[in-house]
């Protein structure tokens, strides 16, 4: 966990969502009135947050405490009850909608990703998120992607050169982007991997002459011409599959022998876990 850069989150979170006080709470609970409340799981699925929530209640409130039952990664169903937190009652609920927000999002993309890390076991190919991220959110995405058993693919525009097709038709096509980003290297002194995107077997036949990259990734192809790329490579490179792949059709994917498939809708479009913080009684 990169805690400086959750503790910025959740401080502009928290900031987001009580304003200049959680008034509701304020008007209608005495001050120092100790509560208990727990997580309870609505739904089946991967749980994912739990870590993220300690630091959440910690920041809120250093003096609230947690007893955890399952811990992230947890395969969790209905009336299981994840942790419960006690304390000041105030502070508790200044933190429960961030919390479950984060924890039911998290816990959603981690269900997702198991589905399809299982669906891909036997086979040498693993899956890959993508930049298809809330904004503000990625780092919490990609840390429930790990949690479900999957592979984070660059973290942003920083980490990683991945010549896409805008990139090769801007810079006057694929020997020369592949040329300007090795130059770029050598220049710059940076440590960064080159990936291209080839659209078609020609665009593939390119690259392997050209050569100086460190990943292929074959978008939209058919499983014809899936299975001839990957036999064309020979292993040279690493091979990262995208475009529609689903859970639906994932494993014909990875029966091309693919490294890796990206799945973008492990974030921009995945289903919350249904989670509830309750209070109970002391």
């Amino acid at each position: 966990m990169d805690k400086k850069l959750i503790h910025k989150f959740i401080t502009a979170a928290l900031s987001e969502d009580v304003g200049d006080g959680d008034h509701t709470s304020l008007a209608t609970i005495e001050a120092g009135t100790q509560g208990k409340a727990q997580l309870l799981v609505k739904d089946t699925g991967i749980l994912a947050g739990v870590e993220l929530a300690k630091e959440i209640f910690h920041i809120v409130d250093p003096n609230l405490k947690l007893e955890v039952f399952l811990n992230d990664g947890a395969e969790v169903k209905p009336k299981d009850i994840a942790f419960v937190v006690e304390g000041d009652a105030q502070s508790i609920l200044k933190a429960e909608r961030l919390v479950l927000n984060c924890m039911q999002r998290m816990s959603g993309i981690a269900t997702k990703t198991n589905e399809i890390a299982d669906m891909l076991q036997g086979t040498n190919t693993k899956v890959l998120d993508t930049r298809k991220t809330t904004p503000g959110l990625r780092y919490l995405e990609k840390w429930a992607v790990r949690i479900g058993g999957g592979v984070n693919h660059r973290f942003g525009l920083y980490d990683m050169i991945l010549i896409k097709d805008n990139h090769v038709d801007y810079s006057g096509g694929i020997r020369r982007a592949i040329e300007n980003a090795n130059n770029y290297i050598k220049e710059t002194g940076k440590k960064l991997a080159i990936e291209i995107e080839v659209r078609n077997i020609d665009e593939l036949e390119q690259v392997l002459q050209t050569g100086n990259v460190n990943r292929i990734l074959l978008d939209n192809f058919n499983f014809d011409d899936l299975r001839q790329a990957v036999n064309m490579i020979e292993g040279r490179y690493i091979t990262e599959a995208s475009g529609g792949i689903t859970s639906d059709n994932v494993r014909d994917y990875a029966d091309c022998r693919v490294d890796y498939v990206s799945v973008g809708a492990l974030t921009h479009s995945v289903k919350s876990l249904d989670l509830s913080l309750k209070a109970v009684k002391l």
